[in-house]
């Protein structure tokens, strides 16, 4: 999920979230023309969408050996209206290593038109998840872990608190960055009555980014999202019991126009047993800070040292014996 601006002639700003709501007195619905040159249009599509076995490694090696069936296999979940792309340097990163596998799941709705991604429940973003964890689990892998950002995260968190994993093999380890659990637009939960009105809202993307997240958010999917976080929020509140081996990593931007750093104070004390959670707050100004490519502002060394120690930390939890 990337920061928001929005704007229209003779519009009244709502300023907050990295949503920037903004009204136009007498005016609702949905963009009146999309570029095809945006992943809005009807042209651009993810990838993974075209070769997914590029993307899952439940299609990539459906049959792998004893060996290869125990090595890690990192699931990567982005976030709301982003793509696979968020977590392409990751996958950069690890090319050529034999010691882990990366899945970069597709959430559902995403990667696709504007009216895909306007039709889709946060459910249907979470089911693709679901669906190649237990692709994973049918083809023989048994190390599994999961890796989300922004609403990413708050999918996962999610499907723990609601018992998903109960009767599976669980995930090893979950890492969670910049999760979204608490909007820092306090707008965002006003949304059911805004929402009619704004009809959509629209960001600054650069060039790059606007090939890989969405330009235009229709009002349905803030809608979706605010209700998912809510839901995490609830869940939390009531306490979220992780899976007896599996342990939770979240690293937090300290300062976040999307995701408040707090969400991150909500998931220490919402989530037990304690020894089995891990919060590191980061010297960083970005919303989901291990994406740096196609940045607006210069990417500093501070960005990519986080970046790499951020890398390198998932990799060797991973790979603990």
């Amino acid at each position: 999920m990337k920061s928001f601006s929005y704007f229209r002639k003779r519009s009244i700003v709502l300023c907050g979230i990295g949503l920037s709501l903004s009204l136009m007195l007498g005016s609702c619905g949905d963009p009146s023309e999309i570029s095809d040159d945006l992943l809005d249009g009807k042209i651009l599509v993810d990838p993974a969408l075209l070769s997914p076995e590029t993307y899952l490694t439940s299609l990539r090696n459906p049959n792998p050996t004893s060996e290869e069936a125990t090595r890690p296999v990192f699931i990567l979940c982005h976030g709301y209206s982003a793509t696979t792309f968020e977590w392409e340097e990751f996958v950069d990163w690890s090319d050529g290593t034999q010691e882990y596998y990366t899945s970069r799941v597709l959430l559902g709705g995403h990667g696709r038109s504007y009216e895909d991604f306007k039709s889709a429940s946060w459910q249907d973003w979470q089911k693709a998840i679901f669906d190649e964890y237990e692709a994973l689990l049918e083809a023989g892998y048994t190390n599994l872990h999961l890796v989300g950002s922004s609403t990413g995260g708050a999918l996962i968190l999610e499907a723990i608190s609601s018992g998903y994993f109960k009767n599976k093999i669980t995930p090893k380890s979950i890492t969670l960055v910049d999760p979204i659990v608490l909007p820092s637009d306090k707008l965002l939960p006003l949304i059911g009555v805004l929402g009619p009105l704004v009809g959509y809202t629209e960001t600054e993307n650069t060039a790059g980014e606007s090939k890989y997240w969405y330009t235009y958010r229709p009002q349905e999917t803030l809608q979706e999202l605010q209700e998912l976080i809510k839901k995490v929020r609830l869940n939390l509140q009531k306490g979220i019991t992780l899976p007896s081996n599996t342990f939770l990593s979240v690293y937090k931007s300290t300062e976040d126009s999307s995701a408040d750093p707090a969400s991150a104070v909500l998931i220490s004390k919402g989530i037990s047993p304690n020894n089995q959670v891990k919060i590191k707050m980061v010297d960083s100004k970005l919303h989901v800070f291990t994406r740096l490519e196609f940045r607006a502002d210069p990417v500093t060394s501070k960005d990519r040292m986080n970046q790499l120690e951020t890398f390198q930390e998932i990799v060797a939890r991973a790979l603990l014996k």
